[in-house]
């Protein structure tokens, strides 16, 4: 395949696509607009390649992206600049709007421009969150790629908004388009709100682990890389119009997740006792109850997997937040506090 452009990808998940992509020799372009949670540390190791080019810029710039397009002559997007942070959309919710529904549309025309153009071979691959679906009860049901939308909170209804203008660019102008919707991701270079890595670093500190309610809400974890690695191969191998599920297959209460770490925390470091630092927390308003995901499809059509269980997986990511504490100090010591929560 030729260049891919890649939306979004100084991001946790876009840059694990980045450093995936480049890694098999195919030519990436990363447009960022590089928001609080962009991480241009995340792609360092690329500056130079000749298989990497970053570009400072947003999606819903169109005569930049045309120019993009056409100069890079770029076979495929894969868009995943969004903002994701559920606390952060009931606060703001405009700007998850803004972003994630407005952003996309005028991304979507200006790859119908392009396309036109440039005439077959040309793919819209668009990822998005299993959160589009609602929440299942606590004991029964997965999520399939038939299961209807129902969207709680202003995030998943900005990204399942961003779902439909695809899907109607595909049906309407006949645009080569492409879906996703995967679990939570955790792993190396999440920014510190979202539940596993903000639980390392405040263990890490003797802060407070907040959990909502009483830990009980549940969510199907799922190893960035592994999700880099699935996307890779629905843009390889996914049917146009067609969407995939992408999931880990490894359930757990936010308590359990937020127990696992501290027990990995005490083994690495020698000090017991950072159960005791959980903190039980208000509920967040509209709070999901389960994810969960049934990857089948993905599996038999495109062959993958998961390499990472979600014990190798955890144990790895809390291993790199030991030995990156430059970076991770940092961010706790500027614009973001520790304070806001992070169960997704």
């Amino acid at each position: 395949m030729s260049s891919v452009l890649v939306t979004g990808g100084a991001g946790f998940i876009g840059s694990a696509v980045c450093r995936l992509l480049a890694g098999q020799g195919r030519r990436v372009v990363n447009l960022d607009s590089l928001t609080y949670a962009g991480n241009p540390a995340a792609v360092a190791m690329l500056e130079g390649s000749p298989h990497y080019r970053f570009v400072h810029g947003d999606i819903g710039d169109t005569a930049l992206v045309g120019e993009l397009l056409r100069e890079e002559r770029i076979g495929a997007i894969m868009h995943l600049a969004a903002e994701t942070h559920v606390d952060r959309s009931i606060d703001s919710p405009a700007a998850f709007v803004e972003t994630n529904v407005v952003g996309t549309v005028r991304l979507l025309d200006a790859a119908l421009d392009y396309w036109r153009e440039t005439g077959d071979g040309f793919r819209f691959h668009h990822i998005s969150t299993d959160e589009v679906f609602g929440d299942l009860p606590f004991d029964h049901g997965v999520f399939t790629e038939d299961t209807a939308y129902d969207p709680s909170s202003p995030y998943s209804a900005s990204k399942a908004a961003s779902d439909h203008f695809v899907r109607a660019w595909g049906h309407t102008y006949g645009l080569p388009v492409l879906l996703s919707n995967c679990s939570n991701n955790y792993g190396p270079w999440q920014f510190p709100e979202k539940l596993i890595p903000l639980t390392i670093l405040n263990a890490l500190e003797g802060r407070p682990l907040p959990v909502y309610g009483r830990g009980a809400n549940v969510r199907d974890w799922l190893h960035v890389e592994d999700h880099a690695r699935a996307l890779s191969r629905v843009l390889e191998a996914g049917k146009t119009g067609e969407t995939y599920l992408i999931g880990g297959r490894a359930e757990r209460t936010n308590l359990q997740v937020v127990e696992a770490i501290c027990d990995l925390i005490d083994a690495r470091t020698g000090e017991g006792g950072h159960r005791d630092l959980i903190a039980f927390v208000t509920d967040r308003p509209g709070h999901d109850r389960r994810y969960a995901i049934d990857p089948s499809k993905t599996a038999t059509e495109l062959g993958w997997s998961p390499d990472e269980t979600f014990e190798t997986g955890l144990a790895a990511t809390v291993d790199w937040y030991l030995a990156n504490c430059d970076w991770w100090q940092a961010i706790r010591a500027g614009a973001y506090s520790g304070e806001r929560l992070g169960v997704r």
